[in-house]
């Protein structure tokens, strides 16, 4: 299908256009305003506001993905949309983890702390 095309000429092919970075700049400006907007205004407290934030965030990186990265939307093979994904697991298994890891020190070292705070 794409064999008389140079890399150049199949990489325009599935990159946005003028309009679809209007679109996503647009959408995560809003997005944007919208979190800031309830942050400063305490229009929402606590939990609500830390899982509104989190929704938005979330949405926020889903629309730049594929607005401004066009993760997905290569033609065939999708190389970069694995290494796009192949990525994200790495950096789960990091951040996963290191938190892991983190977490268990802190029940050792704080659980130790108490105990002989407690003694004294």
């Amino acid at each position: 299908m794409h064999d008389h095309l140079s890399l150049k000429a199949i990489q325009k092919e599935w990159h946005g256009t003028v309009k679809s970075y209007l679109i996503g700049f647009i959408a995560s400006f809003l997005l944007t305003t919208i979190s800031f907007t309830l942050v400063s205004t305490h229009a929402l407290t606590g939990h609500t506001l830390v899982y509104t934030i989190i929704g938005l965030a979330l949405t926020q990186a889903i629309l730049q993905l594929l607005f401004f990265l066009h993760v997905g939307q290569e033609p065939k093979p999708r190389w970069e949309t694995i290494v796009f994904f192949f990525m994200v697991m790495v950096l789960l298994i990091i951040v996963g983890g290191s938190l892991w890891i983190m977490n268990d020190l802190n029940d050792r070292v704080m659980s130790e702390m108490t105990e002989a705070m407690s003694h004294d």
